[in-house]
Order: C-alpha cells, then sequence, then structure tokens
C-alpha cells in the first residue's frame, strides 16, 4: 500500500512536466516543420540589402509590447504581429512577389510567420535567422525611440 501511495505521487509530480515536454515537442516539431519549407536571410545578408536599397519588406512580427526593445533601422516601418498576418499583409501587400523579412526577437516565430506567407501565396517570403539578437550579435544597430542604439559588453 505504501509503495503504491509513493508511485501516485511520484506520477503526479511528473504529470505537470510531461505536459509541458509534449506541448514543447509539438511546438519544436512545428518549427522544424516550418524551416523545411521557407528560406532565411543572415543578419548581414539583411544589412546587404537594405545597404543596397534593395525592395525589401522588412516585417516585425513581435507583440506590441515588444516593439519598445528597438527595431531595426529601415526606411519604412511594417509591423503586424503573428496573429494579425492573414488578415492585414494582404491588404497592405497585394505583389505576391516582393520579397518579405520577417523577424521577432530570436527567430521560431517568424519562422513560422514566413510559412504562413508562403502559404498564402507570397513566394519571396524568408525569415531573419536568429531574429533580432542576431542582428545585434553581428553588430548593428537598432533604431529606438531614444535614437539608435548598438550592444555592448557587460564591462561588469
Amino acid at each position: 500500500m505504501k509503495i503504491k501511495f509513493i508511485n501516485t505521487l511520484i506520477l503526479i509530480s511528473l504529470l505537470p512536466t510531461m505536459a509541458f515536454s509534449v506541448d514543447f515537442t509539438q511546438k519544436e516539431r512545428l518549427i522544424a516543420e516550418a524551416k523545411a519549407e521557407v528560406n532565411y536571410v543572415t543578419a548581414k545578408q539583411l544589412y546587404e540589402m537594405l545597404e543596397d536599397e534593395e525592395e525589401v519588406i522588412v516585417l516585425d512580427i513581435r507583440e506590441i509590447d515588444q516593439r519598445p526593445e528597438g527595431t531595426i533601422p529601415t526606411l519604412d516601418k511594417y509591423e503586424v504581429t503573428r496573429g494579425q498576418i492573414e488578415f492585414e499583409i494582404p491588404v497592405m501587400f497585394e505583389d505576391k512577389n516582393i520579397k518579405i523579412v520577417s523577424f521577432c526577437r530570436n527567430g521560431p516565430r517568424s519562422v513560422l510567420a514566413s510559412k504562413t506567407l508562403v502559404d498564402m501565396g507570397y513566394k519571396n517570403a524568408v525569415y531573419l535567422k536568429g531574429g533580432l539578437k542576431a542582428w545585434l550579435r553581428a553588430g548593428y544597430s537598432l533604431k529606438t525611440g531614444l535614437g539608435f542604439i548598438i550592444m555592448a559588453e557587460d564591462p561588469f
């Protein structure tokens, strides 16, 4: 009886962990499937596109409360949360051949956003590999409400 009780307690304590790992696995599977179907650009490639003034839409798909962190400096600023892509992008961009580079903070949401755009018929939808963090790690600046900032090593 005592062993049965202990086994039940162990099982109950593991349930939340098991549920989390199932969600985590499903999320990772969806991201992996999307990565297999869409292309990406690196921070350097995107920077060069912007420097060469290529016709490219840089699409910030982060949530509104994350945008004060800063954004990639472009002449035109496009912001659509991932949950609004299907509703807003067709109204904003009728040309399905335009190049759209979506980004988020780390990359996974922009992978899924690019997959959605491709599924909607946007042939040149790609994502920024590594997201905004990769942009900063590459040494490029962010535009904020306070001006431009760059990532620096913490001296402490």
